[in-house]
């Protein structure tokens, strides 16, 4: 560290960039949902529900884009504020988080216009690797969150990345069934298994994360939606949406045992 500098600043000002980056990354992912009311492509639930599977969420489960977008518009002004130039934290976060935006608007606009093929999948895989690179800083961070960052930086990117967690394991059960896989008597094993890897995945993003409660809570969101849809059809699909839910749950719940782990997330 530079003589002078502290954990949470920079030795040099954030580049301007870097700053304008995210927040047009942000208006780009906000824009792109409004494309079908200009004529263009059709909108994303209408697409969805052309490829439903038992692992899609039910309608309701989507209103969270509305915090989601709120979030990240008010992390792309807070962290493009002058007070802001110096922040290591959002040094280190802002690139890949404008990535993840970015990617996010890309997602919509390809697949309003085409459909949930297999380069969304790509599209929205790629956006995840960029959000959980924000996550990892955050886990790793070794230093105490400011009141501000927790619930600007904190609550905003730990949701997208658990959602965009979620929203993957959709995607490529939906991009399965576009391409007639899984569309017969196999789909309830399919969905199953689906189900249940990515409540591994997301319990153990949760157990490697520190126990972070927003990850958690956001992906139990997702998993409640697919099970109010059509987790309850099948024996083996009830099965495996519990248990998903259960891996998660255990995993925050474990995690936060921990004193210095409570104080890292919730202060």
């Amino acid at each position: 560290m530079a003589i002078g500098t502290s954990p949470r600043r920079t030795p040099y000002p954030r580049s301007p960039l870097q700053r304008f980056a995210v927040i047009l990354a942000v208006i780009l992912q906000v824009g792109a949902t409004f494309l079908p009311s200009f004529g263009i492509g059709e909108d994303i639930g209408s697409r969805s529900d052309a490829t439903r599977t038992l692992i899609t969420p039910a309608g309701w489960a989507f209103a969270i884009w509305g915090p989601l977008f709120f979030g990240s518009v008010v992390f792309a002004l807070y962290q493009a504020l002058p007070s802001q130039r110096h922040s290591a934290l959002l040094n280190r976060v802002a690139w890949p988080a404008a990535g993840a935006f970015a990617l996010n608007g890309l997602w919509a606009l390809y697949t309003q216009v085409y459909a949930l093929t297999f380069a969304s999948v790509v599209i929205i895989l790629f956006s995840l690797v960029c959000i959980l690179m924000v996550y990892r800083t955050l886990v790793h961070l070794d230093r105490d969150f400011t009141t501000v960052e927790r619930w600007i930086v904190v609550l905003t990117l730990s949701a997208l990345a658990a959602w965009l967690t979620a929203a993957s394991i959709v995607n490529i059960s939906a991009t399965l069934v576009y391409y007639g896989v899984g569309a017969n008597s196999d789909k309830v094993m399919l969905a199953s298994g689906v189900i249940g890897l990515g409540g591994l995945i997301a319990a153990v993003a949760v157990w490697r994360g520190r126990g972070n409660p927003v990850y958690a809570g956001v992906f139990l969101w997702a998993l409640i939606a697919i099970y109010a849809a059509g987790g309850q059809t099948a024996p083996s699909l009830e099965f495996a949406t519990i248990a998903a839910g259960l891996l998660v749950l255990g995993s925050v719940l474990m995690k936060l045992r921990h004193a210095a782990n409570r104080k890292h997330w919730l202060g």
